[in-house]
């Protein structure tokens, strides 16, 4: 693997004579969406039979980890929920398509921490996530911090910290995806105001995780969400969303990206009907 240290490679590579195991992990790896780097780096760790030793390369990652430049440790980059300070941010790059298929835009992360084993997580999710796209990062499933062994060092309060950092990347995959189609020409003056929050609904988890991603993301000056479900169990529902960046997008793309900024939460319902508009569509 061409992420571990000299000093650890030979651990790494002893650890993967065991190939009855390692056939049970690529399944495991497999129903996990991860991207590519990220489920080679999965399989790797999950081959370490050493805890220490695991968590030795963690900290290798760390010191590996490029700085963050000063002028990204803002509010705006700042994970919440962690024992350690995070910061981490992500730009876009276009790449060209395979085979004629349309140009791609991809991510690039950079992040840091004042913690040496959560900058070894962010280390492992910048080096996972980066030249990916949104929808490939959406897709992931953060169980394999467990496949990968590493939850077996983390305290709650470093997992918690882990599940909130690859929130943030997800979440800024979305907003840069949806950025970039973005073509900037919006009158600060005409526009209409931006909802910023949302009153929660009790014993409703799924409302509250869609209506959080939809607003913090998409920035809509109007948006309906109701349960329309026989049973109320959150399986399905109608979305009518105003969103001025969907400028000149069409419907289809539209839909694209709110399911885009939804990721796994459509994985937890059956359905979801979306209407979306420009405000001048109302």
């Amino acid at each position: 693997m061409t992420f571990s240290s000299p000093r650890l490679s030979n651990t790494i590579s002893q650890s993967m004579v065991d190939i009855n195991n390692g056939n049970d992990i690529d399944i495991d790896i497999e129903k996990l969406s991860l991207t590519p780097q990220l489920a080679s780096m999965t399989k790797a760790f999950s081959n370490i039979r050493d805890e220490k030793m695991r968590y030795k390369q963690l900290l290798y990652m760390a010191s590996q980890l490029e700085p963050i430049e000063p002028s990204l440790m803002v509010s705006t980059n700042k994970v919440p929920g962690c024992l350690s300070t995070v910061y981490i941010d992500c730009v876009t790059t276009q790449t060209k398509g395979n085979d004629g298929d349309d140009d791609e835009i991809v991510l690039n992360y950079v992040g840091d921490s004042d913690g040496l084993m959560t900058k070894g997580l962010v280390a492992l999710l910048v080096r996972g996530l980066s030249g990916c796209t949104s929808e490939q990062i959406q897709k992931i499933n953060p169980e394999f911090i467990k496949t990968a062994k590493i939850s077996q060092s983390l305290t709650p309060g470093r997992n918690n910290g882990f599940l909130n950092m690859l929130k943030v990347m997800k979440d800024k995959a979305a907003a840069a995806t949806l950025a970039d189609v973005d073509d900037g020409t919006v009158n600060d003056e005409t526009s209409p105001v931006t909802i910023l929050s949302f009153e929660l609904k009790e014993d409703k988890p799924i409302y509250n995780e869609i209506m959080d991603k939809l607003i913090n993301v998409l920035k809509p000056s109007k948006i309906e969400l109701v349960d329309v479900s026989r049973e109320s169990d959150e399986s399905y529902f109608t979305l009518i969303i105003v969103v001025d960046a969907f400028s000149d997008l069409p419907l289809e793309k539209r839909d694209q990206i709110i399911h885009l900024v939804l990721g796994d939460t459509l994985e937890k319902i059956q359905a979801i009907d979306i209407k979306a508009f420009l405000p001048d569509e109302i």
